[in-house]
């Protein structure tokens, strides 16, 4: 009985050190993994997310092609990368083009202010501070750039590195485009692999009904939240090029930013009016600030179209998630935050519906 017990006990011990042998390098294997992936996690998400969203235009361009899908992929990747490079390159030309006259017209002291209208100084609150601080910059810009050095200073550092952020952003974009063109390219694997992932996770009928939300998701927060961003920042800076507002590029990268972070556009455009209504005859001005009216109140009307729809989860669901999301994870929060929530309220209403059903069956 004894000898038995000591084998059993060893078989027992080999047994634990080889499970947690085993276990030691599962670990170390996942964690080589993820650390050699983890500089391109955020990349192949927006790939992800990029590829979600655009499949319904790539699908119907597919069926026009005659099913060449890597064609197809192509195509679009190509026309994605210009769409994405080429007003990058224009705002980038602006605000160089700006930066540069302006640094070269106060080399030579030609850089002039021209004086604020008398109106200025009726404004409610704060005309008169206006008008006197605008009046000192033109008539004596160099005396205005002294005093106010230390704020002008944190203030160019603060744009710089917001610049040299989204410069590269821009650059991740580019590579995270070209993975939602391979991504596209093997459109029927890619969703047949997210299907068994999310069966795997939850219960097997369930995989394909969380994968298409997770899907209808993506494209709901696309269109209701980057898609009106996207028209807000295009509309406002088609006004400020017509109206020739100087460094309307960088002002067109502010309303984005604003638009994408559910802030009001209006931050931006309403300085800028005022500027306008200084500098130009009153009809332009006018019609300039119904313009910027008209884009700033533009969210109220798109987001109900567009935010949640084709979806069956409430339209407050996917906003208050994307807002959330984006306050935890940054702008790719907006997607995170959404798809969480939603199946968050899914899975919390398919329970409410369980335990009604069984309140039922034992009523009965």
């Amino acid at each position: 009985m004894n000898v038995s017990n000591q084998q059993e006990d060893t078989l027992l011990t080999n047994r634990v050190i080889e499970i947690a042998i085993r276990l030691a390098l599962i670990f170390l294997i996942i964690t080589l993994c993820f650390q050699i992936i983890r500089p391109f996690t955020i990349p192949v998400l927006w790939g992800i997310i990029i590829a979600v969203a655009i499949f319904p235009l790539y699908n119907k361009l597919t069926l026009q092609l005659g099913g060449h899908n890597k064609l197809a992929a192509t195509l679009y990747t190509l026309f994605a990368l210009s769409l994405l490079i080429g007003p990058t390159l224009i705002i980038s030309e602006s605000i160089v083009d700006t930066s540069s006259h302006l640094a070269q017209s106060f080399k030579q002291g030609n850089l002039v202010i021209p004086p604020p209208n008398k109106s200025v100084s009726e404004w409610p609150l704060v005309g008169e501070k206006i008008y006197d601080l605008w009046s000192q910059a033109s008539s004596n810009i160099e005396a205005t750039l002294k005093q106010f050095f230390p704020e002008i200073k944190q203030a160019g550092e603060t744009v710089f590195s917001a610049l040299a952020g989204i410069g590269g952003s821009v650059l991740q974009f580019i590579f995270s485009i070209i993975i939602s063109g391979v991504f596209l390219a093997n459109a029927q694997g890619s969703h047949a692999a997210m299907v068994k992932i999310a069966s795997r996770l939850t219960a097997k009928d369930q995989g394909s009904h969380f994968t298409d939300l997770t899907t209808a998701t993506i494209r709901s927060v696309t269109l209701g939240v980057l898609g009106v961003a996207v028209i807000q920042a295009t509309l406002g800076g088609i006004g400020m090029y017509i109206m020739d507002v100087p460094g309307w590029g960088l002002w067109t990268l502010i309303i984005l930013v604003l638009a994408v972070a559910q802030m009001p556009v209006l931050i931006v455009l309403l300085p800028v009016i005022i500027y306008v209504f200084s500098v130009t005859a009153t009809i332009p001005a006018v019609i300039f600030t119904i313009w910027s009216l008209l884009v700033g109140l533009s969210d109220n009307l798109l987001k109900p179209l567009l935010l949640g729809r084709g979806m069956e989860t409430p339209t407050l669901v996917i906003l208050l998630g994307a807002i959330g999301g984006m306050m935890l994870f940054g702008i790719l929060g907006l997607f995170i935050g959404s798809i969480i929530l939603a199946l968050g309220y899914e899975l919390f209403m398919a329970w409410l519906d369980r335990e009604n059903t069984q309140e039922l069956s034992n009523n009965e």
